[in-house]
């Protein structure tokens, strides 16, 4: 399993162009804006079931 989360575009731009870069730790190069990213998963927040 990847330590790396990979996203299927930019957050800033929504281009599609992403290369992994190593610094800072597991982030990504968008090609077209040229901002540096990381992507991070939290977890999943799953229904609590109902008691009745």
């Amino acid at each position: 399993m990847s330590e790396r989360a990979t996203p299927f575009y930019c957050p800033y731009c929504g281009d599609e162009d992403l290369r992994p870069q190593e610094e800072p730790g597991h982030s990504w190069l968008c090609a077209s804006c040229r901002r540096v990213f990381t992507v991070k998963f939290v977890g999943l927040n799953l229904p609590q079931e109902v008691q009745r």
